[in-house]
């Protein structure tokens, strides 16, 4: 039973969903908008959300914290652009557009993007 258990499992094991989630939250970071199933976005959202937060201190540590995650790229670009845009804001870093079903598969599609 999966009571009170956080997250989803995305059809994946452990470290299959895990380098999901890093990829995924690259992609969103360096190109700020991307296209996905709406499940997929959801469980990115929370991802990237905790992440930009830590990036907003700005020190070594948090640095160090964000690399077990990221490219040099990608930790850069948080630290200096994105820490820096959402100085002021205290969360809610990414918005989620449902699409509807795709046509391929009729999964749920949903465009996850950060806001300006």
């Amino acid at each position: 039973m999966r009571k009170r258990k956080k997250g989803r499992k995305l059809n994946r094991t452990k470290d299959q969903r895990n380098a999901l989630l890093k990829s995924l939250a690259s992609a969103l970071i360096l190109k700020e908008k991307i296209r996905t199933t709406e499940a997929k976005a959801k469980e990115i959202s929370s991802f990237v959300e905790k992440k930009i937060t830590k990036a907003k201190a700005g020190s070594l540590a948090s640095r160090r914290f964000l690399s077990r995650f990221f490219a040099d790229k990608v930790v850069k670009k948080m630290v200096d652009d994105l820490a820096v845009r959402f100085k002021e804001r205290k969360g809610g870093y990414t918005r989620i557009i449902k699409l509807g079903q795709r046509k391929a598969d009729a999964a749920r599609a949903a465009i996850i993007e950060l806001v300006k």
